[in-house]
């Protein structure tokens, strides 16, 4: 699975850091697993203990015993008593829910940043639009969620309203993408990513009418493409 990491604990710089912001070393271990909650790779009712996720991450079982308690406060996962934790369910009304709000934010404030956004802004986020596309290709969903977010909450944090920002990204870690990987399989997962370039160039040219379609097919996908078991 693309959520594997060596056993060594030497492996941890590799975490992902989710919304490029500067993170604590639990932080990052709580971000990882989040993208791998996200991305499909933690299956909802599944019980996972901490030796076992820190097998998988290539870390020790404290900091991801102390991540998983943070998911909890999140709603995101529940504790099992002398077993670990389980990946709390999300019905379908939810994420339906949950991508309609995404909709009504997102949508307008990206098409508003082709007339209001600074062009070098823009452009710095060209490399985390080439690490979906490098992750898509290499089928490393986790490394895709986390690029995808940090992509997404910085091109929204141009905008300059920082409770937007953390409105979004909350139903971000809410969101599950289990169609990845039969995408990752299929081959197909790359072209949706180069979405994000797509859209960072029509941006550049300030055509609103342009980013306003990329967006709504974009988002589209999270209950579409990326969606279906």
């Amino acid at each position: 699975m693309a959520a594997q990491r060596s056993s060594a604990p030497s492996a941890a710089p590799d975490l992902p850091t989710l919304g490029g912001r500067r993170s604590s070393y639990r932080e990052r271990v709580a971000d990882a697993l989040r993208a791998a909650l996200i991305a499909g790779e933690l299956r909802p009712g599944e019980v996972y203990s901490a030796p076992t996720l820190a097998a998988r991450f290539g870390v020790s079982a404290t900091p991801v015993r102390e991540a998983m308690l943070d998911l909890a406060k999140e709603g995101l996962v529940d504790t099992v008593p002398n077993k670990g934790f389980r990946v709390t369910e999300v019905s379908e009304t939810q994420l339906d829910e949950y991508t309609h709000i995404r909709s009504l934010i997102e949508i307008p404030t990206v098409v508003r940043l082709a007339t209001t956004a600074d062009p070098v802004s823009l452009e710095a986020l060209r490399p985390a639009a080439r690490e979906i596309v490098t992750a898509a290709s290499a089928g490393d969903l986790i490394a895709y969620v986390e690029a995808d977010i940090r992509f997404h909450l910085g091109l929204l944090a141009l905008a300059g309203n920082s409770h937007l920002v953390e409105v979004v990204g909350d139903l971000r870690k809410r969101s599950r993408l289990y169609g990845l990987t039969a995408l990752v399989e299929a081959g197909r997962l790359e072209a949706s990513a180069r979405e994000h370039l797509e859209l960072l160039d029509a941006l550049l040219e300030r055509d609103e009418r342009a980013v306003h379609a990329v967006m709504t097919r974009h988002l589209g996908h999270v209950r579409g493409l990326w969606a279906a078991p």
